[in-house]
């Protein structure tokens, strides 16, 4: 049976783990990397959590495989990545793919605005990223 957004995001949302802002804070304090998985207009126009690597959906495959050229080195298997979106679906499914891929303490933050009305730190981007 072929798979719908919404059974992919079922499935995704049983794997991965989704934080509170208070467990994100603390993950992050330990050295935690944080993932900003929208698209480069998004991060343009409202900034991204402090310190947070950003890499678009659409490249996450690439830049998390260490067998590509585009591989980003910021990316550890065994570093917990922490992953947000606009709302928290795009992070939900990026975290189950990073998991998929080998990765072993992956978690969904959610949206930004939700970390940034809790108070989080945030920036603006100096670059918009792929």
């Amino acid at each position: 049976m072929p798979k719908t957004v919404q059974s992919m995001m079922a499935e995704a949302n049983a794997a991965v783990a989704k934080l509170s802002y208070t467990e994100a804070r603390d993950l992050i304090a330990k050295g935690a990397l944080v993932l900003d998985v929208r698209d480069g207009p998004e991060v343009e126009k409202t900034g991204k959590v402090a310190g947070a690597l950003h890499i678009s959906r659409g490249m996450l495959e690439f830049r998390a495989d260490s067998a590509t050229p585009y591989h980003d080195k910021t990316l550890q298997k065994d570093r917990p990545v922490l992953i947000y979106c606009a709302s928290g679906g795009r992070a939900a499914l990026s975290a189950k793919l990073l998991k998929d891929m080998g990765y072993a303490e992956v978690y969904n933050m959610g949206g930004f605005k939700d970390w940034a009305d809790a108070g989080g730190a945030t920036e603006r981007a100096l670059d918009p990223g792929m």
